[in-house]
């Protein structure tokens, strides 16, 4: 049986209260906004598609784990705007969205209570990102989840 939608305060999610932006691209009918697409991705995470360095960690009760730049990248997909990043401090980027001046993170909850350091000083590039073969196949692995998710 499929999960109702929450209400918006029910989401944890970053930004979650103002994600209200629209799609841009018509490829995913079921998303209308990304509390619609988290509410579609929180069934597609999984331990494939998490980094490879945090699989051991990744939990069905921590989803979010491993899942920021492929995730992210997918919401430009469908919402447009831009991908941002902070340093985590180990070399690694956090990545987030800016979409119309909305700064949201659909994968923030693997930290827990962290406040975390939303501003947009670190443009993230999908070349970049792409660049490494195990992402790219991973961000191809979430969106071919996400097209059969939305076509349930």
């Amino acid at each position: 049986m499929e999960k109702p939608i929450k209400d918006k305060a029910e989401y944890r999610f970053y930004g979650a209260e103002r994600a209200s932006v629209c799609p841009m691209s018509q490829d995913y009918p079921c998303i209308k906004n990304p509390r619609d697409l988290y509410d579609r991705l929180s069934r597609c995470w999984c331990a494939l598609t998490c980094a490879p360095r945090m699989r051991v960690k990744w939990s069905e009760e921590n989803k979010t784990l491993g899942q920021c730049s492929i995730t992210a990248f997918l919401v430009q997909d469908i919402f447009g705007g831009e991908v941002y990043g902070f340093p985590l401090g180990d070399g690694n980027y956090h990545c987030f969205n800016v979409v119309d001046g909305i700064a949201f993170d659909l994968t923030s909850e693997q930290f827990g209570d962290v406040a975390l350091n939303y501003t947009f000083d670190y443009p993230q590039s999908r070349d970049v990102h792409f660049a490494k073969r195990e992402k790219k196949e991973r961000y191809e692995l979430l969106k071919r989840l996400l097209l059969v998710e939305c076509s349930k």
